[in-house]
């Protein structure tokens, strides 16, 4: 059996990897990094797991896996039966293709920017900081729009569940945290309320003490 801890955030990115945990069903050792807010409060050997000192991370017989991408390509290897990473090469791309843009573009590019907008400017002018945060916000509406536009059933890839749809259900959930109204995406949404039917995201909510969406 594999020996699994898996280091993560309350409410985090790392939500959709706990998620894709308890949907394969092994079992690990969660080990929960505490958090004020956006400010992630990381132990102090840390580093010593993830030099790039962030979440998600996942240690299978002391192999660390960082990057969400591949955290949750490292899950799918756990149980290759779920074909959470797809049933077919093609499906396979397309999955990589929803997990590179929502890490790159929407979470990096997005969220990175208006919470944490010093990472992104060298000023530390208010106004320089407004504009990093106008811009973000941008980024997410527009890659909102995208989302709507793409997804054409329960599901973001084929007709089953995927490790693309626990992600696309965390900046569902932070799009109200930024106090954008998601009902207005009438699709997205409709795929929240099917993923919040499943075991894995109903214990994965209790387990981090969060509400559901509906």
């Amino acid at each position: 059996m594999s020996q699994i801890k898996f280091f993560f955030a309350t409410g985090a990115c790392s939500l959709c990897p706990h998620i894709l945990l308890h949907e394969v069903g092994t079992d690990f050792e969660p080990i929960i990094v505490k958090r004020n807010g956006t400010e992630v409060h990381f132990p102090d050997d840390f580093h010593r797991i993830n030099l790039k000192m962030r979440v998600p991370v996942i240690s299978i017989n002391n192999q660390v896996i960082t990057e969400l991408p591949a955290v949750a390509t490292a899950i799918s290897s756990l149980a290759p039966e779920k074909h959470l990473m797809g049933r077919t090469p093609m499906e396979t791309a397309k999955i990589y293709e929803w997990l590179n843009y929502l890490s790159g573009t929407l979470h990096a590019g997005g969220f990175g920017h208006p919470w944490r907008p010093e990472r992104w400017t060298t000023s530390t002018d208010p106004a320089s900081l407004d504009a990093v945060k106008a811009k973000a916000l941008e980024t997410i509406l527009e890659a909102y729009q995208y989302i709507e536009g793409r997804l054409n059933g329960a599901h973001a890839v084929g007709d089953y569940f995927t490790a693309v749809d626990p992600f696309l259900y965390v900046f569902y959930r932070w799009g109200w945290i930024i106090g954008r109204d998601m009902l207005a995406y009438p699709k997205y949404s409709a795929l929240v309320r099917n993923l919040e039917t499943r075991s894995a995201v109903r214990v994965t909510l209790a387990k981090e003490e969060l509400a559901s969406q509906f």
